[in-house]
């Protein structure tokens, strides 16, 4: 009989070393659950920062651009960006000549009282340029710019190239694009500047390269 109780003693003891060095079943799947859902708070965070940034940009420029559908070429749509602004080299097909560019910018020179002689310190911008779908020679789209500034055609050109290939991505759409660089874009600047658009470029380049001056 004593040997009896011992027998049960030893399982009792075995068992218990058992449960406590196996994991109990499911243990792994739980693991796997538990590993995605601290996962998706972040992925959540990047939707919605990417979202809340495009809204933004919308709100933004959207009263600009939509007051103003003469400053679009009507080839590009969101359907056909693939064979026009995402297409290498479609902005110079498009282009006016050098002359007709020149006359446009000595009419702003001249409208708005600037000498010929600074002429240089300005640059003709379009305010959606032609790879979003801005039109090429529409006089409603042509403005005058100064190279520098934290407002200037440098800056600019460098926040088109970043949303021209977020559009080129997929990652938005052409008409997000061009509200945000028809409205305030040097006001939402510094954080578009930073999206990803998932085609490898994180960031648009260095601050050192890209303080406005």
């Amino acid at each position: 009989m004593n040997e009896g109780n011992a027998d049960r003693r030893g399982n009792a003891h075995r068992i218990s070393r058992i449960e406590l060095t196996e994991p109990p079943a499911g243990a792994g799947v739980r693991r796997t659950a538990d590993s995605a859902r601290r996962a998706w708070p972040t992925q959540i965070r990047q939707r919605g920062v990417m979202a809340a940034l495009w809204a933004s940009a919308a709100l933004y420029g959207g009263a600009a651009f939509a007051q103003a559908p003469s400053m679009l070429d009507e080839r590009v749509t969101q359907q056909s960006v693939a064979d026009t602004i995402c297409k290498p080299g479609y902005a110079d097909t498009v282009s006016p000549s050098v002359d007709k560019m020149m006359a446009h910018k000595n009419r702003l020179l001249a409208e708005r009282g600037i000498d010929p002689d600074d002429g240089t310190d300005y640059a003709l911008d379009r305010r959606v340029p032609i790879v979003l779908g801005g039109s090429p020679d529409a006089t409603d789209n042509f403005d005058l710019l100064p190279w520098g500034g934290h407002g200037g055609e440098r800056r600019k050109e460098l926040l088109t190239a970043k949303l021209k290939r977020c559009v080129c991505a997929g990652k938005m759409s052409l008409s997000a694009a061009q509200a945000a660089i028809a409205g305030d874009w040097s006001a939402q600047y510094a954080r578009l500047r930073r999206v990803p658009c998932g085609d490898g470029h994180v960031g648009m380049t260095g601050d050192a390269d890209d303080d406005g001056s």
